[in-house]
Parts: structure tokens; sequence; C-alpha cells
């Protein structure tokens, strides 16, 4: 590398704060002197990346240095947090939930590692986050610190792309291309992902002389259109079908009227993944919400019961189709997905490759506006769901139940979940649900009429992510309001968002049902094996004097009565920063205290039995 030319550091400073100025009055020229990581803010800058969520260290100092100065130019916002993890939660939150983009950057070594691991949440819900990792040097003068210790080159650069598409910025004027495939990623049409760009550190600075501007690549919006297939074949099936379930997961979540449509069409009944709740409003007769291995009364009767499949935008994880089992009676397929993989998926299908929405609404040409009527499978599925509307109703009238833990009478997991999600509603505020027994009974208890109500990370299921992205509702640029619901397992793995939320002006409330365990994993055990080991604690935690140790966070008692509750909440509303609420909850054999399990799943003692009856389907 060529560094005669390169001028000193204050000159570059002093270069980088006038390219930034002129930037933003958009009379930036088109080559300039730079170094490779201004090129490359410069370059995100154009792909609309403008919110960076990081942990620098030795590892990107450089890159930490271009980010002040064009932060300080008002150009981007950077926000310094203590985890990798609760970065890369941020990042993921704040595209789910606004559709803005962010980068996490990390240095070299375990925070990269921490930021890979959290990277399974974008990766599993299709979430486009950029990742800017340092790495080891290019020279290969020894180890560096923190390096994987093998006398190996590019070790992370395999790692990263197990999980991702990724690059490395081994040679700088590679950054055009860098930038490109990661636009392809975190832009794809139909499975957008993690991008992680390997930034070695001594290439960080490298000197470009007379760059050009113009080799920075724009975003591209790329739109698939209907899938090419036999519709007129499909319509037959259905007409033919006796009992259709429509199964969508998230890359269905958008096509609520072309699937209103398609149900009322075909005489189907609609069963929804967690990720994709409120894609038909609840309150809509055929719709027989969740299924899966922890699923409904009326979503797994309906997934029980069907003959045919309609599968929307679903990858088929396996709690959500009961580790493939979960049709047992189904004996043909419509499979519509954009990935050739996934509409593939089950035997005796056929596969309409595109986009999920066009398609949905070809098909309905394709079955015309008559309905086909199957007035015996709806009258079936809509007692099922009257009975599930009771079973939850019966759960709301006994709220309080006595507790060992907490040796006497607590509010249950659905009685809170109820409470606080009917809250939410209300305000039009947004609900993240973490990982455990408060999601599965968070996804069997909400009623969302429209999508973006609820956001249940189901795809990782990743313990800490609803805590974690609050930080999402302050560096948005639209701030919202969002209500994270969590257990005291979930909150002990990421409760650096007290401070990280109360320094960058988050604006939400985390809700912190106590039960002293890992209660969904205390529940599987005792299911599997008739009792619990090592998923609890014998001790309490005071949480609230944790939460009252930072300074601008309110800390709150959600006492053991509904009225109580429903009190803090209204509390944590009206403060203008981060609440923290802490409810004490029941943990025990009473069924009135959880949702039920009503699948199966493919884990554990279950695991001979599921298969079996897999290979006996068929399917």
């Amino acid at each position: 590398m060529d560094t005669s030319t390169k001028p000193s550091h204050d000159e570059v400073a002093h270069q980088r704060a006038k390219h930034a100025a002129a930037y933003a009055r958009n009379a930036l020229p088109h080559r300039l002197d730079l170094t490779l990581s201004e090129a490359l803010v410069l370059g995100l800058l154009r792909q609309g990346v403008k919110t960076f969520f990081t942990v620098f260290g030795h590892g990107t100092t450089e890159m930490g240095e271009v980010l002040r100065i064009y932060q300080e130019a008002g150009l981007v916002k950077v926000y310094g947090v203590r985890s990798e993890v609760e970065a890369s939660h941020a990042a993921t939150a704040l595209r789910w939930v606004t559709g803005e983009k962010a980068a996490v950057v990390t240095s070299i070594g375990p925070g990269a590692l921490q930021a890979l691991a959290a990277s399974l949440v974008p990766a599993s819900d299709g979430i486009g986050v950029w990742y800017l990792l340092g790495d080891e040097t290019t020279e290969d003068e020894g180890f560096n610190m923190q390096q994987i210790p093998k006398h190996e080159q590019g070790l992370f650069l395999q790692l990263a792309a197990t999980l991702g598409r990724a690059y490395s910025l081994h040679t700088p004027l590679s950054l055009p291309a860098a930038l490109q495939r990661g636009s392809a990623t975190v832009d794809h049409p139909y499975r957008s992902g993690p991008f992680f760009l390997l930034l070695p550190m001594n290439t960080q600075a490298a000197w470009l002389q007379d760059f050009n501007l113009g080799e920075l690549p724009e975003v591209h919006p790329i739109r698939l259109g209907a899938a090419e297939g036999d519709y007129a074949q499909a319509a037959k099936w259905i007409m033919e079908a006796r009992r259709v379930v429509v199964k969508v997961g998230g890359g269905g979540r958008d096509a609520g009227p072309e699937l209103t449509s398609l149900l009322e069409r075909a005489g189907g009944v609609l069963v929804h993944t967690p990720i994709a709740t409120g894609c038909v409003p609840y309150t809509h007769p055929q719709n027989m919400t969740v299924g899966g291995s922890k699923g409904s009364l009326c979503g797994n009767y309906a997934m029980e019961h069907a003959d045919l499949l309609v599968a929307v935008g679903t990858r088929a994880v396996c709690q959500s189709d009961c580790s493939r089992t979960g049709y047992p009676n189904v004996k043909r397929v419509i499979n519509i997905n954009a990935d050739p993989d996934d509409a593939s998926h089950y035997h005796h299908t056929l596969a309409l490759v595109g986009e999920a929405r066009a398609t949905v609404e070809k098909l309905n040409q394709a079955l015309g506006p008559e309905s086909t009527k199957k007035q015996e499978w709806l009258a079936a599925c809509a007692r099922k769901k009257i009975a599930w509307q009771s079973f939850k109703q019966e759960r709301a009238r006994n709220p309080i139940l006595m507790d060992e833990y907490w040796d006497g009478p607590v509010l249950t997991q659905p009685a809170v979940i109820k409470i606080a999600t009917d809250w939410a509603k209300a305000r039009g505020v947004a609900c993240f649900f973490d990982a455990g027994d408060v999601q599965a009974n968070g996804f069997q208890i909400v009623e969302d009429e429209r999508p973006g109500q609820t956001f249940a990370e189901t795809g990782a299921s990743y313990m800490g992510f609803a805590v974690s992205a609050l930080l999402a509702t302050g560096a948005a640029s639209k701030p919202f309001y969002g209500l994270a619901l969590t257990g005291d397992g979930s909150f002990s793995m990421n409760p650096q968002i007290l401070i990280d939320g109360a320094e960058h002006g988050a604006r939400g409330c985390i809700l912190m049902l106590y039960n002293g365990r890992m209660g969904a994993i205390t529940g599987l055990q005792n299911d599997q094996y008739g009792t619990g080991f090592a998923t609890w604690n014998t001790i309490h935690v005071d949480y609230l004097a944790w939460g009252r140790a930072v300074p601008g966070l309110l800390a709150l008692e959600g006492g053991r009565t509904q009225e109580a509750l429903e009190t803090a909440l209204e509390q944590a509303g009206k403060h203008l920063g981060l609440a923290l609420v802490h409810v004490p909850v029941y943990f025990g054999p009473d069924p009135l205290g959880g949702m039920g399990v009503y699948g199966r799943w493919n884990v554990g003692a279950w695991c001979d039995a599921v298969q079996a009856l897999r290979h006996e389907i068929g399917l």
C-alpha cells in the first residue's frame, strides 16, 4: 500500500470535515482523496444507512473516527452501546418495525462473535442488517490479539459466510463490489438477511487517491411478480377439496386483502405462524389463529383435519408445522413462496414460485368470484374457535393463583399478557415478546387486527431480543413507544438496555414477568421426563433496585392484582423515557396458569414417536 501521498492525521480529519459539510450541501466533488473507512461511510449513506449501533474496540478505532466527524455534521447517528448482541437486536428491530436500515459496528474477536451469534435473528426472520466487523490485518505479521489463533487465513470470513453473506475488505478498491453484494443481501426482494463486511485493521485507514465516488453503488429495489404456474390446476384442487387450510408465514403477512379474498373464495380457514399475527384480522370468522407445536385449539384443529394445504410464505419451521406432522390428513399442497426450496418443501406439491401477494391475487382470479361452499368445514372450525375463546376467557376470569416461589397469590402469565397487550393495543403501542413462556403464551393470547402490532421473534427465539429492541424506539427517525414483555431469564441475559435505553432516549416499558426460572424449559422437562432440572433459582433478585440505580429510568412494582398492574402501566406510559415494571407471576401445575400445548415437536423424549408419525404421513 503506497502511503507516500497520505496527509497527516490532522489534515485527514480536516478533509473529512470538509467532505461531510459538502455532502450535507449536496456539493461533494465527483472524485476525492480519502481513506477506505470514509469511502465506506459514504457508500453506506448512498445505501440509505444513517444509523450505527456500535461497540468500538481496537479493531475499529479508524471507523469510529470517521463516524465521529460525520455525526458532528449531522449525517449519521451513532449509538454506543454495551453489548454487540444488544446492538444487533436494536438494528434488527429498527428495520423490522420502521423499515430504516442500520449497521452494527464491532471490534475484532469476541465482539464480532457476539454479533455473529445475534445475527441469527435477522437471518431467521428475513431482516436486512449490515455488520461491520473488525478483523485481523492482511499482512499476516503474526497473531493479532483476539483473532482466531490458528495459522490459517480468513477464518472469521469463513464463520461469517456460514451465517450469511460475507466480504472482506482485504483489497481497498474492492469496496464497490462489497457494497453491491451487501445491498443485494440486506435489500433482497424476498429473503433479506445479515451482511457481514469484515474490516482488516490495516486497510481501514488505506489511502484512496482520486477515488471515483461514482463507483459506489446505489440501491436498486427489486420486486418479484406473480408466480408462473398452473393456476387452473391449483383452482381445481381447491374446488375438489373438502377441508382447506391456508397457512401463512412471514412471507405472506402483508398480503391481508388477498388472503381474505382467498379464504372467502376457497371456503377455507386461515392458520398463521407467530410472526404473521394480524395478516388477517383476528376477528375474521375464518381466522383460526396460530397453529403448531404450541398453537391453539382452533388452529391445530384446522391443521389436523385439513385435506388441502395452501402454504403462503412459510418456511415450515419445526414449531410451525409440528416437525412436519402438522397435516396428517393433507393429500395435496399448493405452496406459494418466492424461494424454490421452501416452495417444494412438502411432497404432493404444486409449487407456485413468486411474490406471495401477487401470486395469491392471481390464484383468486383463477378461482373466480364464486366461493366454494364448504359450510360443514367452516362450521366445525367456527365451533373450535368459540371453544378457544371460552378457554381464554376462563383464564381471564381466574387471573390469580397461589404460588410456591412467591409464597402467596400472584397473577398468572396469561392474565398479565392479556392486560398488557390490551393496554398496548388501545394506545397503538408496538409489542415485542422475548423468548420462553412469555413468548409462547403471548402469541396464543394476542388478537391482532393488523400486522405490526406484535413482534414475536420466533425465528431464532433469542432470549433478550425484546428488551434490546426498545433501543430502536429512540433511534428511529420517527420515534415510537414500545412494550417489551420478557421473563426474568431473558431479561437477565440482556440487562444493559437499562443503561443504554436511558442514555439514548428510548421510550418504552420493560414488563418483566418474574417467576425465578426459565419456565418454558422447566415445563418441557416436566412434560417429557416428569421433573425439572437446573432451570430455576431459589434466590429472589431485587430488579427494581437495579432499575432505580439508573438515572432517568422509572422502576415500578406491577403488583399482584389486575388493578395494580394497570396502574403501573399507566404510570409507565406517561413517563418520557424508559420504565421497568416488575410483576411476580405464577409457575406450577395448575392448567389455569398457562395456555396449553396442542401439537407435536421433534425434541427430547418425543422424537421417536414424532419421527415415526412423520414417516407414516409421508407428506
